[in-house]
């Protein structure tokens, strides 16, 4: 069976999806994170994005995070501005999983349609959606999920220069948004309550690709647990601005079995 942490991390890993592709335009750089937030939400004007589609092949890995454990498809559909439709098929099991605003859905293996409590700020699509938000509401909602407003500062990510929100130089496990100058949020570091205890999650975002004018997508994801790899995500396709159905998001439609 998979780990239990794999299983968090996989329901956690589309809306890090969302926050990767719906982040990834130009922002400015240096050590203010209200300059480089605010910077980053007037160049989103130009970005006019209203759905996406994504396919994705997942890899979980043993809790020692050094081989791979199984493997499993994503599509993963995203309507602006709060709904969200992931289709998951993971050794052989598929599941359903549908967002709209603060409630969620899910059409389980087995074909059972049901209401799951609320997500909480993991998988809460609002989020991470930052088109027609300001600077300030970006910083307020990451500060609900711990990242501090007040600090922040300038370092190297790779090759590239990226702006650190929420934490100072040196700390690793505070959570924290890196923001790089082009191609948006290149890794998310929060801390989640699981049964054995706090842990720290950090998934680092790179392999961009343009997809549309600024948008650029990042085709590869992978998610750590204090430290240690548990899901790698591959994007193998992605279209924007297709006009999705609303019946994809519809929870009647679901429970029919669509």
């Amino acid at each position: 069976m998979r780990h239990p942490y794999n299983r968090l991390v996989v329901r956690a890993v589309p809306a890090m999806v969302i926050l990767a592709a719906l982040l990834s335009v130009a922002a400015a750089s240096g050590s203010d994170a209200r300059t480089a937030v605010d910077a980053f939400v007037a160049r989103l004007g130009e970005v006019n994005v209203a759905d996406l589609v994504i396919e994705q092949t997942l890899t979980l890995f043993d809790p020692g995070g050094r081989h791979p454990q199984s493997s499993g498809e994503q599509r993963v559909y995203i309507k602006l501005p709060r709904r969200q439709r992931v289709e998951q098929t993971i050794d052989g099991q598929k599941e359903v999983r549908l967002t709209v605003g603060d409630r969620v859905w899910v059409r389980a293996p087995d074909g059972k349609t049901f209401e799951a409590p609320p997500p909480g700020t993991r998988d809460s699509t609002h989020l991470l959606v930052p088109f027609r938000r300001t600077g300030a509401d970006l910083l307020a909602e990451w500060k609900a999920l711990g990242v501090r407003d007040d600090v922040s500062y300038g370092t190297r990510f790779g090759d590239r220069t990226v702006t650190v929100i929420g934490a100072r130089a040196g700390e690793r496990t505070v959570p924290q948004v890196w923001l790089d100058p082009e191609r948006g949020v290149v890794r998310f570091v929060t801390r989640e309550k699981l049964p054995t205890g706090e842990a720290v999650i950090d998934v680092a975002f790179t392999e961009h690709r343009p997809l549309v004018g600024g948008f650029a997508l990042p085709h590869r994801q992978e998610a750590y647990l204090d430290g240690k790899l548990v899901v790698r995500v591959l994007v193998r396709s992605a279209a924007v601005n297709s006009g999705l159905d609303d019946a994809l998001f519809d929870p009647d439609a679901l429970r029919r079995g669509r």
